[in-house]
């Protein structure tokens, strides 16, 4: 081969990239890829927590420098015109009030942006609108729901005062009228100031519990007492002060017990003084103790009889039937 020659070396083979190896998914991409939403509403939900984020924060740092208030409102309103605007109110916990009311309450606001919304302000109207709601929690959840739970109370008693009847409940607040057609089975109280005494007469009750379904109505007399009405239809007159009313009405429950009283033909009862129980009754008859076995009923034949000292408490001194005293 001459020098001219030229010589072919072997051809060169094409250098081939290295693989790189995708790059792991961190533990925080996994649990994003397995939420059922979209990366475009993840984007958006971040931008709406990063613009309340900075809005609050611009709220409070205006508050401690003591920017005007109208400063205050521009930024609260462009918070609002960004997303964060109550259009939704989700109310629970009503039983018997109207949901529309509850709603006009929440939404009578000066401004509907969030930041805006006074909550404690919402919660005092509605406590002051109606006796019904015992409390309320009024809560924010972004970006445009306000949230009201009404607590409601439960009616306990009916109030009649002056001719009226009224729902009330366990500490006396009253809640709304009543059809006399339409009562429901509930204690009824009478009386002026009758509902600012409903707690101290559930204990009164309390204390006598195979009285309690026999107890048709309690007079608040004289703004000091109760006289008792049965469904046999007797009164019973207790003394003032609710540990001597408890005690009365406690000693006429066991009388009861050992020799029925009630449902026997009395008109009622007056145990004003602790020491006796004076009964009232069609006619008249001698003294005799309740505990006597061979007294008749009061209808029958009188028979008359002597209490021992130690049941001095029992005694029944009988009286010609009367009006009632209210003393």
């Amino acid at each position: 081969m001459s020098s001219g020659t030229i010589k072919r070396g072997t051809a060169r083979r094409p250098v081939q990239p290295k693989r790189r190896k995708p790059p792991k998914a961190s533990t925080i991409d996994k649990l994003i890829a397995m939420l059922p939403v979209s990366e475009a509403t993840l984007h958006r939900i971040a931008t709406w927590s990063i613009m309340g984020a900075v809005g609050a924060a611009v709220l409070v740092g205006a508050t401690y420098l003591g920017v005007p208030a109208a400063i205050g409102s521009a930024i609260g309103e462009g918070i609002g015109d960004a997303g964060f605007r109550v259009t939704n109110i989700q109310i629970t916990g009503l039983k018997r009030m109207d949901h529309n009311v509850i709603y006009k309450i929440a939404a009578n606001q000066p401004s509907m942006a969030m930041p805006l919304v006074s909550l404690e302000k919402i919660r005092q109207d509605l406590l002051a609108h109606s006796g019904w709601i015992e409390d309320a929690h009024v809560s924010r959840r972004l970006p445009d729901t306000l949230m009201v739970n009404v607590i409601e109370r439960t009616p306990s008693a009916i109030w009649q005062n002056k001719g009226q009847l009224s729902l009330i409940s366990a500490n006396g607040t009253w809640l709304e009228p009543v059809n006399p057609e339409a009562m429901p089975d509930l204690p009824l109280v009478i009386g002026a100031h009758a509902n600012e005494q409903e707690p101290a007469y559930r204990q009164l009750l309390d204390v006598a519990p195979a009285l309690r379904g026999q107890v048709k109505a309690a007079t608040w007399v004289g703004n000091r007492r109760w006289t008792l009405t049965f469904e046999s239809g007797e009164t019973l007159a207790l003394p003032e002060g609710d540990a001597a009313a408890g005690k009365a009405l406690v000693r006429f429950a066991q009388l009861d017990g050992v020799k029925p009283l009630l449902g026997k033909g009395w008109l009622g009862f007056d145990m004003r003084d602790p020491t006796r129980l004076v009964a009232r009754k069609p006619g008249l008859v001698d003294n005799k103790a309740i505990t006597d076995p061979t007294a008749t009923t009061p209808a029958g034949t009188p028979v008359t009889g002597q209490a021992t000292p130690a049941n001095k408490s029992g005694v029944i001194e009988a009286k010609q039937s009367g009006p009632a005293g209210q003393g």
